[in-house]
């Protein structure tokens, strides 16, 4: 493919790309640190096998997606394609949105037994029905609300396999659902005073140095079906790597504590079976099987194939970034993890 790059390329602030060396990005991607500092950091690039590389960098280029970044022990691994390329992550905003909500919870901001009768969450008619507002905000983490009221930003197959309102009591079935993630950010909004994006921009991607991101490249996304409106935002995937690399790391970066510990195992962790293969779902992220994956693998997911995850057994964090509307290569969900199983298969041990 014309324009294919494997390295990793940065763009220092106010000034032109360049392209670095492995080792000086990693100081960069990994401390945070002003671009006049990042040269003294001395990292040690764990080794994988060229074949391997070059049999994964075959595999992205032929899905094909957008970027790719492997980290590995705290080491660069690889690069592919163009990992400063702003895309909308979709889905993968709910992961983003949680890390926020665990901050608020530990804060004393969210209740997670708090119902949405307690909140005063409600919707446009026909409205939510007493047993509706029943439901936590632990039942909407876990998509598990029961609310089956029409929601922004839905695909067709979420519209299609909605269920009946009244179906399923709070916290009785899991289901992938809209109308709970979107009211979980009128929930954090409300709560804490403060606009998501800025938000995500002063408490996450300040502090884990993301190069890219600034508050403009999130928006609401409004429809008159419901009062809560969908929050997408824009990530490059050297920036969607850095939160893999925060997630991995127990929400801790350099010494600080970001997201609290817990938040992060629980969010983790496995709730639900989704019915999708083995996926389960933990706190608006998706997990992976133990027996293949190893303890605490989990992604986060975005439509048209947008994937952050983490293989702690491994010390693994893959980020992929695909600008389906713009490329018109819209990936399938299997297709990432096809991809992710290939990596973490030749990662070798840390």
């Amino acid at each position: 493919m014309a324009g294919w790059d494997r390295r990793f390329d940065v763009a220092p602030a106010g000034g032109s790309h360049r392209q670095l060396s492995r080792r000086a990005v990693l100081g960069l991607l990994l401390q945070g640190g002003a671009v006049a500092g990042w040269a003294r950091a001395a990292f040690a690039v764990s080794p994988w096998p060229t074949d391997r590389l070059t049999r994964l960098g075959a595999e992205a280029e032929r899905l094909p997606v957008t970027a790719l970044v492997i980290l590995q022990d705290d080491a660069i691994i690889e690069t592919f394609g163009d990992s400063a390329a702003k895309v909308d992550v979709v889905s993968v905003r709910k992961s983003l949105l949680g890390a926020l909500i665990g901050i608020a919870v530990d804060a004393g901001q969210i209740r997670l037994d708090a119902t949405l009768a307690d909140l005063g969450i409600d919707d446009i008619p026909p409205s939510l029905t007493p047993q509706e507002r029943q439901a936590t905000v632990r039942d909407l983490l876990m998509a598990r609300s029961g609310i089956y009221h029409p929601a922004a930003h839905e695909t067709a197959p979420m519209k299609r396999d909605r269920p009946a309102r009244g179906s399923h009591a709070p916290g009785t079935f899991w289901l992938y659902n809209n109308w709970d993630f979107n009211a979980l950010g009128t929930i954090y909004r409300r709560a804490t005073g403060l606009d998501i994006f800025q938000a995500f921009a002063t408490k996450i991607a300040g502090p884990i140095g993301m190069q890219d991101f600034v508050p403009a490249d999130g928006r609401y996304v409004r429809e008159p079906i419901s009062e809560h409106p969908a929050y997408p935002f824009r990530l490059t995937a050297r920036d969607a790597a850095r939160f893999g690399r925060l997630y991995l790391q127990g929400g801790s970066w350099n010494g600080k504590q970001i997201v609290p510990a817990q938040w992060v195992r629980d969010s983790t962790s496995t709730f639900s079976q989704t019915g999708r293969g083995r996926l389960g779902y933990g706190y608006l992220w998706w997990t992976l099987p133990s027996d293949r994956y190893g303890a605490g693998a989990a992604f986060a997911a975005g439509y048209g194939g947008q994937m952050i995850a983490i293989v702690p057994e491994k010390k693994l964090v893959v980020a992929v970034t695909n600008g389906w509307r713009k490329e018109g290569r819209k990936l399938r969900g299997s297709q990432v993890i096809g991809l992710l199983r290939k990596i973490v298969e030749a990662a070798p041990a840390p």
